[in-house]
């Protein structure tokens, strides 16, 4: 795809050498909990009914890059402070923007944020999610040849009792170099987030490989399924060294839309 700067094909989240850092302190989370025999499998929503508070099978979210196109002031442009930006469906752009209408395979987020500490058994009302990823061809909104002018595929919201947000979106594109995947942003409250200040913790979403081959099977789709022919999971340089607790649960059809479901714990 074509950026705003000529920075490569890659730039989209800045390739191995922008996440060694993370993907180092992961490694050695990982390497310090097998010693000490803490499993670092993800709690499901099953887990959830049965964990007790002093369950040790609830680690936190892994910690991601936020990629160089976080548009929450941190580099250049700061959606976030803009009024509107607190909304449930982000297939359009917003405000003073161009006003387009990111299209594709419709795709419904919902992500239970839920305290880690706990076991997973307690959910994180009130707090907020801050969720951004590329549009059908791969551009991102603020930042790619094209679409600087506007910005879908971007939005926050509060968690409700159940610590609980859904979006209303689109498939997202698979680009060179990275497993298809969404952003995400956790703030301890509505307030945080809209100030962008007080980022809790910051991580990424990935699909599974079946659903990704029927939804680029359809139409707009074309170069993803180019970018996906020479990726993995197991190779991503973000989820190479562990996938579990970010493999959204998929339901739904390419004709018909897809639910995607994630619980992240804080």
């Amino acid at each position: 795809m074509n950026e705003r700067h000529d920075e490569g094909p890659h730039e989209h989240d800045r390739g191995l050498s922008y996440d060694l850092p993370v993907l180092a302190r992961r490694r050695m989370i990982r390497l310090m909990a097998g010693a000490s025999l803490i499993p670092l499998m993800g709690c499901t929503t099953e887990e959830k009914t049965t964990a007790s508070p002093a369950s040790a099978a609830c680690t936190e979210i892994p910690e991601e890059t936020a990629g160089p196109f976080p548009g929450d002031g941190s580099n250049g442009v700061n959606v976030l402070k803009e009024s509107g930006v607190v909304r449930s469906d982000i297939t359009k752009s917003f405000g003073d923007s161009a006003g387009g209408t990111a299209e594709g395979v419709p795709l419904t987020i919902t992500l239970t944020v839920v305290d880690a500490a706990s076991g997973c058994g307690t959910p994180k009302k009130s707090a907020a999610v801050y969720l951004w990823h590329c549009d059908r061809e791969g551009n991102y909104s603020l930042y790619s040849e094209g679409v600087t002018d506007e910005n879908y595929l971007r939005g926050v919201q509060e968690t409700d009792d159940k610590g609980q947000v859904t979006f209303k979106s689109v498939f997202p594109g698979c680009y060179a170099g990275r497993w298809p995947h969404i952003h995400f942003e956790v703030y301890g409250s509505l307030a945080d987030a809209t100030a962008a200040t007080s980022i809790t913790n910051t991580s990424q979403l990935a699909f599974p490989k079946d659903v990704c081959d029927t939804v680029y099977a359809t139409d707009g789709y074309d170069a993803s399924v180019r970018n996906l022919n020479s990726l993995s999971l197991e190779t991503d340089n973000i989820f190479s060294d562990g996938h579990a607790q970010q493999l959204a649960t998929m339901k739904g059809s390419a004709e018909d839309g897809y639910t995607a479901t994630l619980t992240v714990p804080v």
